[in-house]
Formats: C-alpha cells, structure tokens, sequence
C-alpha cells in the first residue's frame, strides 16, 4: 500500500486537449489574471493614498482586494504555466502550499464579508453609534480575527489532509489542488478526520451566512424606514456592491460543492471550480466601483495624478 510520502507529485485537470487550445486557454487566463491585478491594485493603491477614504468601509475594502490578489494568484499562475508548456504537474509541497494558501484565503474572505455585513449593519441601522463600535482598534481587531482563524483553519486542513495515506493514483480531477479531490485519493478511513473538519468548517460557515441574512433584513427595514429618497438612494448604494460580492461568492461555492452527483461531470466541474476561484477576485472590483461614486472618484484623481508624473 502506497501512502502520501511515496507520492512526489499530483497531476491537475487540463482544461483543454489539443496545444492550440491550451495556448488559447493560456492568453484568456492572462487576459483575467491581469484585468484582476489592475483592479485590485487600483482599489488598494487609492485607498491607502486618498486621505479620505480611510473609514473602517473602504478599510475592509482593501483587506478584501489583498485576500482577492492572492486567492487568484493561487490559482491561475500555475493554470497558466501548465496551459502554456502543457504540463498537468504539481509537486507535492507545492499542491500542499496551494491548498493551505486556497483554505487560507477563501475562509478569510469568507469572514471579512461578515465583518463588512456588520459594518454596513451599524452604519444604516445604528448610525450614532459608528464612531464607537467601528473605532480603528476595533478594525483592526476584526480584520486581525478574520486573517487570524482563517490562519488556524488552513493550518489544521492542510495537516490533516496531507497526512492522509494516498493510494488511488496521483490525478486530480481539478486544476488546483483542493481538499475534496485529495480525500478521493485516500485509501484509510482516517479520511473520517477530515470530514470531521470539513462538518465545523460547514457550520461556522453557515453561521456567518445566517448573520449575514439578519444583518440585510436588519438594513432593508432600516432603509425602508427612510423618508428622502436620496437618503434611501445613498444606503443602498453603499449596501448593493457587498452583497452582490457575498452572493456571487456564496452561491458559486454552493454549485461547486453541492450541486447533485446526477449532473455533475469533469467538464462541468472544471467550469464551476473557475467561476468560484476565478471570476469573484476579478470582478470584485467592478463591482465595488460601478456604484460608488466616492471611490470612482479617488481612482479619477489616481489616474490623473500618474499621467501628470509621467508628462
């Protein structure tokens, strides 16, 4: 019986069979990747250098834009580079890299939205209070404890994954290594162990979920309540890019993971995989700027200010 230490390394899913597919695979995959950094990058630079959005909403936002940097450039680079030299390889410390660094990501995203839930919560609906309950301590308190257990939670999924004994070949069906796909390889019920893991994770994902619904039920009475139009206008300008995030990023996952056996399939799988890892970091910041009024105008000034530089 072979185990995970005689496994040197896996091999990922190709998206495509022929070599003129694969470079195709590659450009769109660039094309992505790079649309993802530009945005990203913008949102982050303008928040760290526009004075005036240094409130604890556009801090949450650019922990998010960080955690989006680096879910995809978990993910596509090494998508890329195998589309490219058409090579479906992995190395063993690499895959358990990838899958700590996917684990650790995803579930800190996770809970920023909660945090940044709460944050629209106590501006709409206990807006006297703001000042106290979002102080920058308490910011970075939240942040730190969304990086924080997300932290402890790749730490235990990666080491009880990985110490699992494999023997049921090396291919994944996925272009990236995830815990799912590894628990297929496992020939011992210690399997068990990490379902456990995968059954608390469950949960306290649920459980944000739930005090994400409370809080926009909380919010859409709240802003129902208010009498101006423009006032309404304002609330919910702030509220509909954040939950049209949290949407797109729970209701992805929720296909990829729990959609029924009867309709699933390699092709299918590998589309859905790419639309829950890829397409939420990239479009994450349009969808932050479309509506915000204050944040398209700190990347106008941003823009400007670097072609005045460069002329």
């Amino acid at each position: 019986m072979s185990n995970g230490s005689s496994i040197t390394q896996f091999l990922l899913l190709a998206f495509a069979d022929t070599q003129e597919l694969q470079l195709l695979t590659f450009w769109l995959f660039l094309g992505i990747y790079l649309a993802a950094l530009l945005g990203n990058g913008l949102i982050i630079t303008a928040i760290a250098c526009d004075h005036r959005l240094h409130t604890p909403m556009y801090f949450f936002l650019l922990n998010l834009s960080v955690l989006d940097l680096g879910s995809i450039s978990t993910t596509l680079p090494k998508a890329m580079a195998n589309s490219l030299w058409d090579n479906r390889a992995i190395s063993y410390p690499g895959c358990a890299a990838q899958l700590f660094m996917l684990v650790f990501l995803v579930v800190a995203e996770y809970c920023l939205l909660t945090v940044m839930a709460y944050d629209r919560y106590v501006a709409i609906c206990k807006p006297l209070h703001y000042g106290t309950l979002l102080g920058s301590r308490a910011c970075v308190h939240m942040a730190a404890a969304a990086w924080g257990s997300a932290f402890l939670n790749a730490v235990l999924h990666t080491a009880s994954t990985f110490s699992l004994p494999l023997c049921r070949g090396n291919a994944l069906d996925q272009f990236f290594c995830e815990i799912p796909q590894i628990l297929k390889l496992s020939c011992s019920d210690s399997y068990l162990r990490e379902v456990g893991l995968l059954v608390v994770t469950a949960c306290l994902v649920l459980g944000c979920f739930v005090f994400i619904v409370v809080s926009y039920v909380q919010i859409l009475r709240a802003v129902l309540r208010i009498t101006s139009e423009q006032g309404r206008h304002k609330a919910f300008s702030t509220c509909l890019p954040h939950l049209a995030v949290v949407s797109l990023f729970v209701s992805t996952g929720i296909f990829a993971h729990l959609k029924p056996p009867s309709i699933s399939s390699p092709s299918l799988d590998l589309v859905v995989s790419f639309l829950y890892s890829v397409v939420p970091p990239a479009v994450n910041p349009l969808i932050y700027s479309m509506r915000n009024q204050e944040l398209k105008d700190a990347l106008k000034n941003l823009i400007q200010s670097a072609v005045f530089q460069q002329q």
